[in-house]
């Protein structure tokens, strides 16, 4: 059983021992001193929540609602949802917060409780931390009888959602339904078979197929987006020469696309395609995190922009974006952030940029991504013995490399003539993440061999 509590939210195994899992105990827990937090916070005690569809989903949810209810909050339950998707409505109902009950990409057998500002967006460390430490103290004084919340349920706002992309100005339903795409998605058996096939046939594409569609929460695949988890997909584009295969994590935050050929457009090749397309017509600045890949980059050059790396993490792209005024932003593992819509990462907006922009080229999908330059990223980790001196080493190979390029931000980052390594330790495990990337899979895994080599000898 695990539970991991951090300030992004709390995430664990259903069942076990308080403490050990996420069990009703600790649900009512954290959620009362999220509660807290938010009537501290002075704008509302108006509370959003939806979660995906995993099976304990419901009865994760039931807790989250009375207990909101016990401390006097008012709850606004989307239901069946997305995280994007609730992420909105926090705005839209001038909320003041909301929660997602979703633990992304991991297995079913998880849940977490992801907790959003008034903004909608994920809470900063800060804010996190004094959730955490309310929630140590375990001291409330609950509503009375007159003071307990009120419930609505509202299962609008995914079609919502859905308006407000197409409001967009750079969604073009007329280009991308003159096409008329074939289009198989993987909902993974959750909230995705609710809002993607809606969200196409606004669209104007009307050929759908869509496989793991019942929403049961017994995902069909590990339901990470992973090259290893889309063999299914990748199969069902090729049998129905279909135009193009889409990829969606349970809770619709994060996507990537297969070609036509059954091939992989790549996760990390996402977010470059639609900031391809945006920049072409909003000219500006992007930013990912430092573990995302350098083709973002080249991007925004080309189109006269700046790139800025962040640490990694939403809340930290989403910090970084604010700073540069970037017009999109994400993370490489598909993950898509447009800030006219929201600041949060969004399958939904991407699939409309992605189509649009597929369409206005005229190119099939493998085409177009081989418009984009190629790189390849090679991920590595070393584990840590207890008595490891981390930051220590850090210094060290700092001081190795310090002709070259060095951010410092998020672990350490080394930047090459047309390569780099980025460095990192978990927050969950006693290891040093090893990203690289490189133009070849084999210059970068020497690279990333290398520099595992340097800190060994360290060690």
């Amino acid at each position: 059983m695990a539970l991991i509590k951090s300030i992004s939210g709390i995430r664990g195994t259903i069942g076990g021992q308080p403490g050990k899992g996420l069990t009703p105990i600790d649900v009512v827990k954290f959620t009362t001193a999220y509660g807290a937090w938010v009537a501290q916070q002075g704008t509302n005690k108006k509370i959003i929540i939806g979660r995906d569809g995993r099976i304990s989903g419901g009865m994760v949810r039931n807790l989250v609602v009375a207990t909101l209810q016990g401390i006097g909050c008012d709850v606004v339950d989307l239901g069946l949802s997305t995280t994007p998707t609730v992420e909105m409505a926090v705005k839209m109902e001038g909320a003041g917060g909301g929660i997602i009950l979703t633990a992304s990409h991991n297995p079913k057998e998880w849940n977490a409780l992801k907790l959003l500002n008034h903004n909608g967006e994920f809470l900063n460390a800060a804010e996190g931390q004094w959730i955490l430490d309310y929630a140590e103290k375990g001291e409330h004084d609950y509503a009375s009888i007159n003071d307990v919340g009120t419930l609505v349920n509202d299962d609008t706002y995914i079609a919502k959602h859905i308006d407000a992309i197409l409001a967009h100005p750079l969604v073009e339903v007329a280009a991308i339904a003159k096409m008329n795409y074939k289009v198989v998605l993987d909902s993974v058996n959750s909230t995705g078979s609710l809002s993607v096939p809606p969200l196409l046939r606004a669209l104007g594409v009307n050929d759908i197929i869509v496989i793991n569609e019942e929403v049961t929460g017994h995902f069909a695949h590990n339901p990470e987006p992973l090259p290893e988890n889309l063999v299914g997909l990748c199969s069902a584009v090729k049998d129905n020469s279909a135009t193009v295969g889409i990829a969606v994590d349970p809770d619709v935050d994060r996507l990537c696309f297969v070609c036509e050929d059954g091939s992989l457009f790549g996760e990390e090749y996402t977010l470059v395609a639609i900031a391809d397309y945006m920049l072409s017509h909003r000219k500006g600045n992007t930013v990912s995190n430092l573990s995302s890949t350098r083709a973002l980059r080249d991007v925004t050059e080309k189109h006269g922009g700046q790139y800025s790396p962040s640490a990694v993490g939403e809340v930290n792209v989403v910090k970084k974006m604010k700073e540069v005024n970037a017009v999109i932003g994400g993370e490489g593992n598909g993950g898509v952030i447009v800030p006219e819509l929201h600041y949060g990462r969004d399958a939904l907006i991407g699939i409309a940029l992605f189509l649009t922009h597929l369409a206005k080229t005229g190119l099939s999908v493998r085409a177009l991504r081989d418009t984009y330059p190629n790189y390849f990223i090679s991920k590595n980790k070393i584990e840590l013995p207890e008595e490891v001196n981390v930051k220590a080493i850090f210094e060290e190979i700092k001081k190795k490399y310090a002709a070259q390029p060095i951010n410092t931000e998020d672990g350490l980052r080394i930047d090459f003539d047309a390569s780099w390594v980025h460095l990192r330790t978990s927050n969950t495990e006693p290891i040093i993440r090893v990203y690289s990337e490189s133009a070849t899979e084999a210059t970068a895994n020497e690279l990333a061999h290398k520099i595992m080599a340097d800190i060994k000898a360290l060690m």
